[in-house]
């Protein structure tokens, strides 16, 4: 295993899954005194491996008929145009 791979993945995606709508879902899950938190836990990580999974899969397949710089930059424009639409509401609304 490539350990400055794993590194740079956990990283990312752990504080990209910070404060995420997934985190504040599971928290909610959590608060519930009808539920068991080690239900709550299992779920949530079957749910994010299962889903971390096909992301996994889908780009290894994407990857054969794409160039990945070009994913890249797909990716990167998509989150500035997020970026823009976030601040757009944000000021409208203000």
């Amino acid at each position: 295993m490539d350990i400055k791979t794993f590194a740079i993945v956990f990283g990312t995606v752990f504080l990209a899954e910070l404060g995420d709508k997934t985190q504040l879902a599971t928290l909610l899950f959590s608060t519930k005194e009808s539920v068991s938190p080690i239900t709550v836990f299992i779920g949530a990580s079957l749910a994010l491996m299962l889903a971390t999974g096909m992301a996994v899969v889908g780009g290894s397949l994407i990857m054969q008929y794409i160039n990945p710089r070009y994913l890249s930059y797909a990716a990167g424009l998509g989150f500035v145009l997020i970026g823009f639409w976030t601040l757009w509401q944000a000021f409208s609304q203000a």
